[in-house]
């Protein structure tokens, strides 16, 4: 009868043992899972003042969401300084140390970060339209590794603005670099809606920096205002072109505010640093679990600032409308 109850009491003890060890195991887990450091490499293509912004607030969301760099978060950080042979050199090295997400910043940084990885999550920013540069299957649905913010400009507005401060427009030049598709889509954009307005349009590519100036100086006494869209090229050298415009007497109108405080008459800006932070909260979803990039739509920024440079406008001895809300920049 007493062997039984042993058995019996042998039995509960043993079973109490594993559900203890189980739950010591859960415990275990959960700390290993709050102490893990998460690894995470950010390319930029270029430095110029949009893309710096929006790495900034890549970083600033992802810290905001609890990923903070020193404690649980190592960052590699990459400038590609706009070399395509930097750029697949760089997608290799975060292949090869297994990092869990890619941030990239600009059009060809995603591109190649996609070409080295299927299986890495991408979040990019800073690019126009993800579906035209082949990283998406669709915008609103990616169903690839890669998701992210987009910078598409508001440039019907800015083809408005345009002709609010020069009303006898009748041709502009558009400036943009040739091997950069998400600039060809937006200029293609602002013919589409110069042409609703009867404005000519008269263009002029850059393959690299050391084009603008000759490119912006064959422009010169053939148009009345200049467009420049969000191009990286244009914006990294941005006092190149100036110094060909000013002496012309020729306004400036850029896709992105960072443009304008260099020197370029005005733009409807693109916040670059909240462009980010749009970015680096889809990141944080993703190492979370919250979500994965192939279901996570493409989002964009909703408001935008008018930006006018008090140089320019000096230079130009030019006159704001009263009825224009705007903010002046040196």
């Amino acid at each position: 009868m007493k062997f039984p109850r042993l058995c019996t009491l042998a039995l509960v003890a043993l079973t109490a043992f594993s559900l203890t060890a189980c739950d010591n195991q859960k415990a275990t887990d959960k700390a290993q899972s709050a102490d893990k450091t998460t690894k995470i490499g950010i390319v930029q293509l270029v430095e110029h003042t949009a893309l710096d912004a929006a790495n900034k607030g890549f970083v600033d969301a992802l810290a905001n969401r609890g990923f903070v760099q020193g404690k649980n978060l190592t960052i590699d950080f990459q400038n590609a300084q706009a070399d395509q042979s930097n750029l697949r050199n760089i997608a290799q090295r975060f292949v090869s140390n297994k990092v869990d997400l890619i941030g990239a910043i600009a059009t060809p940084a995603a591109q190649t970060m996609a070409n080295a990885t299927q299986t890495i999550p991408i979040v990019a920013t800073a690019i126009t339209d993800f579906e035209i540069a082949k990283l998406v299957k669709k915008n609103g649905k990616p169903d690839t590794n890669v998701t992210g913010s987009s910078d598409m400009a508001p440039i019907d507005a800015l083809v408005e603005l345009i002709l609010k401060i020069y009303p006898n427009t009748k041709t502009v030049g558009a400036l943009y670099s040739s091997s950069e598709i998400n600039s060809q889509r937006q200029v293609e954009i602002f013919k589409q809606e110069a042409k609703k307005h009867n404005l000519e349009i008269k263009e002029a590519t850059v393959s690299n920096v050391n084009d603008i100036q000759q490119s912006a100086q064959s422009l010169v006494g053939k148009i009345d205002v200049l467009y420049v869209p969000t191009d990286n090229t244009i914006a990294s050298a941005v006092p190149a072109l100036i110094k060909i415009t000013e002496p012309a007497k020729l306004p400036v109108f850029a896709g992105e505010g960072g443009m304008a405080r260099n020197g370029c008459t005005a733009s409807i800006a693109i916040d670059y640093y909240e462009l980010g932070k749009i970015a680096g909260d889809m990141a944080a979803d993703i190492l979370q679990g919250k979500s994965k990039p192939q279901d996570m739509g493409i989002q964009f920024q909703r408001q935008f600032k008018t930006i006018f440079n008090e140089t320019s406008i000096k230079n130009l001895n030019l006159k704001i409308p009263q009825e224009l809300q705007v903010e002046l920049v040196k």
